[in-house]
C-alpha cells in the first residue's frame, strides 16, 4: 500500500520564517497539531517533543507545532518553554480543515470548534505515513521518535 502525497501547504511561522512542507524533501516532517499555547497538555506535550529533539534531528526529522494560535502568543509560548522547534499559526484553519483535526468541543457548556491533539508523520518525499489522533500526552513524542526511526 503506498502513501498518499500531503498537499503542499505554507504558513506562517516563529522566528520570522515562512514554513513550506516542499522546502523540506529529503526530511521527515513531525507535525504535531495541539489545541492552544500555554494550556497544561500543550505544555507537556511541547515539553516531550522538546527533551527529544535532539534524537528527531538525528534521525533526520523536522518537528512542527500548529494550533490557531496567533504568532505573538506563539514565540511567547517558544521563548517561555525554550523550544527549539518552530511553531506555525493556523489562524484561518486552513491546514487544520486539511487533516481534519478541527472537532466539537465542550467548554463552559458551549459548544465550540476546536482542535483535536493529532500528530502526523510525512516522510522525505512528501507523503503521510503514519498519523495519530484523540492523542494522550504523556509519553507520545517518544512513541512518534520510535516510529520515525524505523523510517
Amino acid at each position: 500500500m503506498s502513501a498518499a502525497q500531503v498537499a503542499d501547504f505554507t504558513l506562517p511561522a516563529t522566528s520570522g520564517q515562512t514554513f513550506t512542507l516542499s522546502a523540506l524533501r529529503g526530511k521527515t516532517v513531525v507535525l504535531y497539531f495541539y489545541p492552544k499555547d500555554n494550556t497544561p497538555g500543550c505544555t507537556a506535550e511541547a515539553a516531550e517533543f522538546r527533551d527529544l529533539y535532539a534524537d528527531f534531528l538525528a534521525a533526520n526529522a523536522v518537528v512542527v507545532g500548529i494550533s490557531r494560535d496567533s504568532l505573538k502568543s506563539h514565540e511567547n509560548f517558544k521563548a517561555k518553554q525554550n523550544l527549539p522547534f518552530e511553531l506555525l499559526s493556523d489562524a484561518e484553519a486552513s491546514l487544520c480543515r486539511q487533516f481534519a483535526v478541527l472537532k466539537t468541543k465542550k467548554l463552559y457548556g458551549k459548544e465550540v470548534m476546536g482542535i483535536e491533539r493529532s500528530t502526523f508523520v510525512i516522510d522525505a518525499t512528501g507523503a503521510l505515513r503514519r498519523e495519530w489522533r484523540g492523542v494522550k500526552v504523556e509519553g507520545h513524542a517518544r512513541e512518534v521518535l520510535d516510529y520515525v526511526k524505523t523510517l
